[in-house]
């Protein structure tokens, strides 16, 4: 499926499912104890990651905060960068790895205002063909691995799997490639393997019986921060019952999003490729009902520790001060 058709699928029926409002941009609150801003825009990916935006739409919890919601699809979350800066978009789902990596360079200051995902078993596999002789990592030396990005999670994540094994990321090849690409390159043979994650796992598995080279967030990635919620520092100044009012929403669809796997299986096929059926059947990670500095700090130490970082960063400094848990 292309880029163009995932957004037709995502935007067209979400809207009408769930009745969002096409505007946006800033409009003030009528009262003084509302938020500043009363139509928000919102990053996000058509991935399991993001079900509690969804939850708390649907639930009617920004509407409870005098919040309404327009979510955005974005490719990648640095993409929404540039969209937060010039206040665009006012908070977006943030690939951990690629927010920190943006905040090393110091153009750029972000504030995490609330967690979304932590990974889970199996839910971030290398997968290769049914055919193909690649059996386990250290099968993947010389190969082309596609991954979304050349930096990010992906690749940060093969690195240590391969690590765990002996091995040195030099000896792979990453090719950049967005997920809904990936099924199609696989079965071409334009790559050796790809490194993916839900939906699109089970989508390779059910039309190449795919087979699993590793979990790349099992052994020391296990448990690993996927992504939050954030915006930009100024954003979190200049609209702070803005920020206040989203994270409140957020922090109870979060707590049902971790309580209750039912919930987020019914959500998903409103802003997913993922039916119902498969909805009940894939891996899912947790998702965590605060933000921990000392959680956090681990993304960063592991990103510097495979290059991916020049030098350490304060995480605890990144996430809104009432935020953390």
């Amino acid at each position: 499926m292309t880029f163009g058709r995932i957004v037709r699928f995502f935007v067209v029926p979400l809207v009408a499912a769930l009745g969002l409002t096409a505007c946006g941009g800033d409009k003030p609150s009528s009262s003084g104890t509302g938020p500043e801003k009363t139509h928000i825009t919102v990053g996000t990916l058509p991935v399991p990651d993001a079900a509690p935006l969804f939850i708390a739409i649907e639930r009617g919890f920004f509407k409870a905060e005098g919040l309404t919601v327009k979510p955005e699809l974005i490719q990648s979350s640095p993409l929404a960068t540039p969209k937060l800066v010039a206040e665009t978009m006012d908070f977006s789902l943030l690939n951990y790895v690629s927010t920190f990596s943006i905040q090393e360079k110091g153009a750029v200051k972000f504030k995490l205002v609330a967690d979304a995902f932590e990974a889970g078993p199996n839910g971030f596999l290398v997968l290769t063909s049914q055919d193909s002789d690649i059996r386990e990592p250290d099968d993947l030396v010389g190969k082309k691995i596609a991954q979304p990005a050349l930096s990010g999670i992906g690749p940060l994540a093969v690195a240590a799997t391969l690590k765990n094994h002996g091995l040195d990321q030099s000896k792979v090849t990453f090719v950049p490639m967005p997920f809904p690409n990936m099924e199609a390159a696989l079965k071409a043979g334009a790559v050796d393997a790809v490194w993916v994650t839900e939906p699109f796992i089970t989508s390779i598995q059910k039309n190449l019986a795919a087979r699993t080279v590793a979990d790349t967030m099992s052994g020391p990635m296990a448990d690993f921060p996927i992504a939050g919620w954030g915006t930009v520092a100024q954003y979190t100044s200049k609209y702070p019952k803005t920020v206040a009012a989203f994270r409140r929403a957020m922090a109870r669809a979060q707590r049902i999003a971790a309580a209750d796997r039912k919930v987020v299986q019914e959500i998903l096929p409103s802003y997913t490729q993922i039916d119902a059926h498969t909805a009940g059947l894939i891996s899912l990670g947790t998702y965590p009902t605060s933000l921990n500095p000392t959680r956090l700090q681990r993304v960063a130490d592991v990103m510097q520790q495979f290059g991916h970082l020049r030098t350490s960063i304060d995480v605890g400094s990144m996430i809104l001060s009432d935020a953390r848990g």
